[in-house]
């Protein structure tokens, strides 16, 4: 791989129970996150705050004894104000008056410093949301033919901001890896982009998060934060050709099958499948999941989404096919072989 890495020391492996749960708040594990999240708690405080002190108001108001010669046959006939309390208002005002003030300067300042990286990432990646997954290219700067695409699992290297380069070519949608980073919307005929930082190897899940369509729940990824020597293996594997089947064997078979199946819409690069509609496949047994995060990848959820993906994932884009069994069989064959 010709992109530089920093000499990052690996930290700690990422808790199981982060890996493991969608939406992790506790916690961050990136530069973004940890600017962030001390402005989130503190605005939760305020805002808890703030209600504990108008519940304890109302209560106090509700609960207080009337002075009796206000009431006649218990029901109030006259209202007066006591004298004073007009301080408590004036107060009042000042501190919200500060509060804000003091909330929109930290948040001004934080726009400004997560805005971009502490120093200019390394490579970068061109994301590409559709309807419903997320094509992504790598695109190592020293020598573009080792750049590669892959699809739904992103990798990044510990310790190193890499840029987001983000567009669509649907709809809009919106890239969110929420223990990593914030939200940045993909928009048709619009590059926005931004970066993105890892501090702590593990694996973290991210979702559109702009109603996209019918599938739009299960537009997942799965964000790898990689040791800088597992990256560069990592790099160097995607970007090299599907090695070719074995003559004579059943994969051999299941490639022409896919190749007339499913290469219109997919590539295997070192194939003559060479579709740009749905995801590159030359790794695909690499992967962890399948249909955009939504299916583990394994052999039983790889067969049906051959077979039927519009019963798992109706809406998708990709077509039931009325694929016959001995054909099924020889595909998932081949594509058990793309590692």
């Amino acid at each position: 791989m010709a992109v530089a890495l920093g000499g990052t020391v690996p930290a700690a492996p990422l808790p199981a129970r982060a890996a493991d749960t969608p939406m992790y708040y506790l916690e961050t594990f990136g530069a973004k996150g940890d600017m962030t999240v001390p402005l989130l708690w503190a605005l939760i405080a305020v805002s808890v705050l703030v209600v504990v002190v108008i519940s304890a108001m109302v209560i106090t108001g509700i609960l207080r004894r009337r002075d009796p010669d206000l009431q006649a046959g218990g029901r109030i006939i006259a209202v007066s104000r006591p004298p004073g309390g007009i301080g408590w208002i004036h107060a009042g005002l000042v501190l919200t008056t500060l509060v804000l003030i003091g909330f929109t300067a930290w948040t001004v300042d934080l726009m400004a410093r997560i805005a971009a990286p502490g120093r200019e990432p390394s490579f970068m990646i061109e994301v590409t949301a559709q309807q419903f997954w997320w094509e992504a290219r790598y695109v190592d700067p020293d020598d573009p033919a080792r750049s590669f695409e892959t699809a739904n699992e992103l990798h990044i290297p510990l310790g190193e901001p890499v840029r987001i380069r983000l567009r669509s070519t649907d709809v809009i949608h919106s890239f969110w890896v929420p223990a990593l980073s914030g939200k940045t919307d993909a928009i048709p005929g619009q590059i926005n982009e931004t970066w993105i930082q890892g501090d702590r190897v593990g694996v973290y899940r991210g979702q559109c998060t702009e109603y996209c369509g019918q599938q739009h729940t299960n537009m997942a990824m799965r964000m790898f934060v990689d040791a800088p020597d597992d990256f560069t293996a990592w790099w160097d594997a995607q970007a090299a050709d599907a090695e070719p089947a074995s003559p004579g064997s059943l994969a051999v078979a299941g490639r022409q099958a896919f190749r007339l199946r499913c290469g219109a819409c997919h590539t295997v690069r070192g194939t003559r499948s060479a579709g740009e509609v749905g995801p590159d496949l030359t790794h695909l047994m690499s992967r962890t999941t399948i249909a955009s995060a939504m299916l583990p990848n394994t052999k039983g959820h790889l067969s049906g989404w051959i077979a039927a993906p519009q019963a798992l994932k109706p809406g998708s884009h990709m077509p039931d096919t009325g694929i016959s069994g001995p054909e099924l069989h020889a595909i998932r064959t081949y594509l058990a072989t793309l590692d």
